[in-house]
């Protein structure tokens, strides 16, 4: 659903056929300028709604990240099924100059994904792997 206001900010859209991403816009009054390490969370300008067993993941531009340093903080960001309000887009700059998002530039991706109907049951005891309870690197490089 476009939010009022936006009538001029794109709804999310695929740039090619075989894209698995919906590019998302910035739906901001005044360009914002995010200087090297700064965050800013910005509009898109729309809302949705999605069967239970779906949920969006909000996911960096590549040519935004590579060229500029930004990306989204949270990446994959979560927009959960029962969810109503703005999506919005967590964005930082891990650049080395100040980069100005102007309303309308296309800010992050969305991708859906299924969602496995996984139910958690409480053990006393886990059963041995070789691995055990090895993480952080202990494999090596």
């Amino acid at each position: 659903m476009r939010l009022s206001g936006n009538e001029d900010i794109a709804l999310p859209a695929k740039m090619s056929e075989a894209a698995s991403g919906f590019d998302l816009c910035a739906a901001i009054a005044e360009p914002v300028t995010l200087a090297p390490g700064q965050r800013a969370l910005v509009p898109t300008g729309f809302a949705l709604a999605m069967p239970i067993e779906l949920e969006a993941q909000i996911r960096p531009r590549s040519g935004l990240a590579y060229k500029h340093g930004i990306t989204t903080l949270n990446s994959p960001g979560t927009i959960d099924a029962d969810y109503r309000g703005e999506v919005k887009v967590l964005l930082i700059n891990h650049g080395q100059e100040p980069f100005v998002i102007n309303r309308g530039e296309r800010i992050a991706q969305m991708v859906f994904q299924e969602v496995p109907g996984i139910r958690l049951q409480e053990v006393t005891s886990l059963s041995e792997t070789v691995r055990g309870a090895g993480g952080f690197g202990h494999t090596g490089k």
